[in-house]
């Protein structure tokens, strides 16, 4: 199905609602939009396969533009509004894109943009103009609301967020099929039981592949699209009760603000109309999700699975009040362990995480990184690292390129994360390794607190403590550093990275990312 279809039949039907604004885009204006967003970018030559780039924050246009391109059979590629100048750059010339979208809200980063962009054949610009980028909506307005004659499936060519280096482009061959049989995440109605009626929250920024995807695929059956233009726990809480949300996508970093609520505030809300809250992006602590099924029921539904698409691990309440810790069971694949050297482990035995069955992927432009991510018997990896257990259900440790070496034992940072979050004066965390002359790293941890007043010699040593008495020394910091605020992309992922380089860059610090 597609947009169009449902806009036949019930064009006033609110496709999606900005939360924020309140403001509502029917399926007969999508349909509209998206048919004058095809005719546009055929009109400036852009044909089947080509890439457009998108940078917008959470905007009104940013659905129906995804549209027109998913109609025109081209590739698009969401760029974060988070990026400098230098990395917007490095993705949109890396993709190929002729065209760019953006708007006045990021105008300071994309400006520069025009002069290291050369393939662009057109820049435009939402809500206002300036030198060098043309009204997107003036253009729009001047097409035809009707779709275009050679309507085929495109496809969202994601990025990889980059935490451990440069972007990294994923695609996959444009599907074959007519405009309208293509999905982008079957699990949203074949696994998760959305259905026409469904409400779908989407709290997290669309730039990235996850909430895209699910909010796409909830518009190709008729489910209306709640959209969070920035996260806010009390404002998510308002929209599951405001809207008889049935379904909704988050991270665990989003559970953690929104229990860390004041009890009357968590309080104050119905939020019983939600029948599936989707999680993945990160391993949740096993405390935060123990509260959260407490709070909310046993409808919370977690899933491991990458932009790359090879492969896809679930499991729901039940099940994982009995495997508590574990991200699910393999779904249309297998998983297996493997040791460096490529070897399947033992069921308990930590290792590389790879995936076999599923769908094959391509880092764009990359055949070093693509050979990287695969098996010798074509198995492929996301990175990370895991053991199964006897059941099969799968637990993650950590990223292959987070994992500490101190003095010869492999220490896995998510387990030392994992116990200082659940501190009540400590709102988010990252864990990582730090040179060391005697033991080659050390455990260097980066608090952000509630309260920032609270940093102190004495709040870095009771969080030392607090940590010691749950773990064993060995995998508990050294050393705190307090932070206003931590590099974390808003889909949960952290740019350890950006906090290891400060102790690694005179060293090298591209040898330790």
């Amino acid at each position: 199905m597609h947009p169009g279809e449902i806009a036949a039949e019930t064009p006033n039907k609110p496709a999606y609602i900005m939360a924020g604004s309140g403001d509502v885009v029917s399926y007969g204006e999508l349909e509209a939009r998206a048919n004058q967003g095809a005719h546009l970018f055929r009109s400036l030559g852009l044909k089947r396969g080509d890439h457009i780039a998108i940078m917008l924050e959470n905007h009104p246009r940013y659905l129906q533009i995804c549209w027109a391109a998913q109609r025109a059979g081209l590739y698009y590629t969401p760029v974060s509004w988070r990026l400098q100048k230098e990395e917007v750059a490095y993705i949109v010339n890396n993709c190929e894109a002729r065209v760019f979208i953006s708007s006045v809200a990021v105008k300071d980063v994309v400006k520069p943009l025009l002069e290291v962009t050369p393939n662009v054949i057109c820049h435009y610009m939402l809500d206002d103009v300036m030198d060098g980028f043309a009204s997107f909506e003036e253009a729009l307005s001047r097409m035809p609301e009707t779709p275009i004659p050679d309507q085929s499936e495109g496809a969202l060519m994601p990025y990889s967020s980059g935490t451990t280096g440069v972007p990294k482009g994923i695609t996959q061959t444009l599907s074959d099929k007519e405009y309208g049989d293509g999905e982008v995440f079957a699990v949203m109605t074949e696994l998760y039981g959305a259905t026409s009626d469904s409400v779908f929250l989407s709290p997290a920024p669309l730039y990235h592949s996850a909430p895209l995807g699910f909010s796409m695929t909830s518009l190709r059956h008729g489910i209306t699209v709640v959209i969070m233009e920035h996260f806010d726990p009390e404002l998510a809480l308002n929209c599951i009760q405001t809207y008889g949300v049935t379904h909704s996508q988050w991270v665990p970093t989003m559970f953690v603000r929104m229990l860390k609520l004041p009890p009357e505030v968590r309080s104050r809300y119905d939020v019983s109309s939600l029948k599936y809250a989707v999680h993945g992006a990160a391993p949740c602590p096993v405390p935060i999700k123990e509260q959260m099924i407490e709070w909310w029921g046993e409808v919370l539904y977690e899933y491991y699975a990458g932009s790359e698409g090879n492969g896809f691990a679930q499991l729901n309440s039940t099940e994982w009040l009995a495997h508590k810790g574990s991200v699910g069971k393999p779904l249309g694949c297998e998983i297996h362990i493997c040791d460096d050297a490529g070897n399947e482990l033992a069921i308990g035995q930590r290792g590389n995480i790879y995936f076999g069955g599923g769908n094959s992927f391509e880092y764009y432009k990359d055949s070093n990184k693509t050979m990287k991510a695969q098996h010798a018997r074509g198995w492929t990896t996301l990175g990370d690292i895991g053991y199964l257990d006897e059941d099969g259900y799968l637990y993650l440790t950590d990223r292959q390129h987070f994992m500490i070496i101190s003095g010869g034992v492999n220490i896995y940072p998510q387990e030392t994360e994992n116990v200082l979050i659940m501190h009540e004066k400590v709102l988010d965390v990252a864990v990582f390794g730090i040179p060391n002359d005697e033991f080659g790293e050390e455990v260097k941890a980066a608090v952000q607190l509630k309260d920032p007043d609270d940093a102190s010699a004495s709040m870095e040593a009771a969080l030392i403590t607090y940590c010691r008495d749950r773990l064993s020394h060995i995998k508990c910091p050294r050393s705190i550093d307090f932070h206003e605020s931590l590099p974390r992309h808003p889909t949960g992922k952290l740019y350890k990275r950006l906090l290891k380089d400060q102790y690694w860059a005179p060293r090298g610090a591209e040898e330790r990312i």
